[in-house]
């Protein structure tokens, strides 16, 4: 009975083990040139070339221009018409746990969250699983890129910016150890109900819990910016010495805080500390615009498909919120809760463009807003000479659902493939169940 029992489970492993394969593998660098000719540039940057070119060798964009201006020679490269379509820079997923969880109800494939409080020395990129199932997923609505962080406690730790078509995530990475992540201490709030009544806990209790998670957060800042500004101790304190690229202004500041108050507090905190932050979530972002626009800080709105911050509020704030703030001068990015949802990233921001902003500047939310946010502009989030020929081309409108349609995709120049598990099921049960 039992050598059946141990028969069983190997089975059962291997079977495991068979679907956890990866079955695409990365794409290999650009060998010759390749030319887009034709179709509606999108640049990212708010341009838009209807008949225009976009020419890229080893891995970096050499031309981008309108296409009745210059003639090609055919054998210059690969010549790709792009009559008709569209051409995009690829989507930029900020935010999200990618990579980072692959199965939400079993325990051993959760690498987003550390046990403790205060985790300043987590690092997610060490994490970060290039084989999962799930950004294959991305790639074929356009995301092509994703800053994967940790999760939970005040100070969750450092998270990273990778590419998705890797080998491993050392290939993965495009900036390491990008910015701290930390979640601003709030009170919990509650809809409806019974007025906020949670049993257990007066208002009064829960504000000073609050206060006194506040007052631990300053305390460990004040603590690590002596640490690091001070004579290098005998035994180093890993936590502490974790937040010296903060102190040192090598790394970002990322602050969860929805209301405005929370909001408020949390930029006060930074400045305290010389530290311009960088809001996520930002829920009533859009009634204090003036404070965050003089303070110059910019907010990654959290998930416009979702239920406004309060009870009384205009039901379709969610959607205008981006709209408002990019308005009134503040750098804005959109993103998405949870690492499943991230291929409906896109459409986030074709909900923000019916909502009070043209098509390219909501395109500008996933794309260029975000890598000026993340740091990485330089190299990313536009198609411009000089940049990276990460991209993508569309038949449709990729902000749309009904028309996205990713025909081609290139990473760093590198022709990716744009196959995943959804269409490899879709297939398989297409071909048993289609009526001949």
């Amino acid at each position: 009975m039992n050598k059946k029992i141990l028969t069983l489970f190997l089975a059962l492993a291997a079977s495991a083990s068979a679907f956890g394969q990866a079955n695409i593998s990365p794409a290999k660098a650009q060998a010759k040139k390749v030319i887009l000719l034709g179709g509606v540039v999108h640049t990212g940057n708010g341009q838009v070339i209807n008949n225009g070119y976009v020419v890229f060798e080893k891995g970096k964009i050499t031309g981008v221009g309108d296409a009745t201006t210059v003639k090609f020679a055919t054998n210059d490269g690969e010549m790709i018409n792009v009559n008709g379509k569209h051409v995009y820079p690829g989507f930029i997923a900020p935010v999200n746990t990618l990579g980072l969880v692959e199965y939400e109800s079993i325990k051993a494939t959760l690498d987003f969250q550390e046990i403790g409080n205060l985790n300043p020395h987590i690092r997610s990129l060490v994490a970060y699983n290039t084989d999962s199932k799930v950004p294959a997923t991305l790639r074929s609505n356009g995301v092509l890129m994703a800053q994967i962080r940790p999760s939970g406690g005040a100070i969750s730790g450092s998270s990273s910016i990778v590419q998705l078509d890797a080998w491993n995530w050392e290939d993965a990475a495009v900036k390491t150890d990008d910015g701290m992540h930390v979640t601003w201490p709030a009170a919990p709030r509650f809809r409806g109900g019974f007025a906020g009544f949670r049993p257990g806990f007066s208002a009064e209790a829960m504000a000073e819990r609050t206060q006194a998670a506040i007052l631990e957060l300053n305390s460990f800042f004040a603590e690590a910016k002596a640490y690091n500004e001070g004579a290098k101790p005998a035994e180093t304190n890993t936590r502490m010495a974790a937040m010296a690229k903060l102190f040192k202004g090598e790394q970002k500041l990322y602050i969860a805080a929805n209301t405005q108050k929370e909001i408020v507090a949390a930029v006060s905190f930074a400045k305290k500390f010389g530290i311009t932050p960088i809001i996520i979530g930002g829920g009533e972002a859009y009634l204090i615009t003036d404070f965050l626009k003089q303070n110059n800080v910019p907010v990654i709105v959290n998930q416009p498909h979702s239920l406004p911050s309060n009870i009384d509020d205009d039901v379709n704030m969610p959607y205008k919120n981006a709209a408002i703030l990019y308005n009134a001068g503040v750098t804005v990015a959109v993103s998405i809760n949870d690492f499943w949802q991230q291929r409906n990233l896109p459409f986030m921001a074709g909900t923000v463009a019916t909502w009070g902003l043209d098509k390219e500047k909501a395109l500008q939310t996933i794309t260029l807003n975000t890598a000026k946010i993340l740091g990485i502009d330089k190299t990313t989030g536009s198609l411009e000479v000089g940049k990276d020929a990460t991209l993508f081309i569309s038949t449709g409108d990729a902000l749309d659902m009904k028309t996205n349609k990713i025909e081609k995709a290139f990473i760093q120049g590198r022709d990716i493939n744009l196959d995943n598990l959804h269409k490899q099921l879709d297939k398989k049960f297409s071909d048993k169940y289609t009526i001949k």
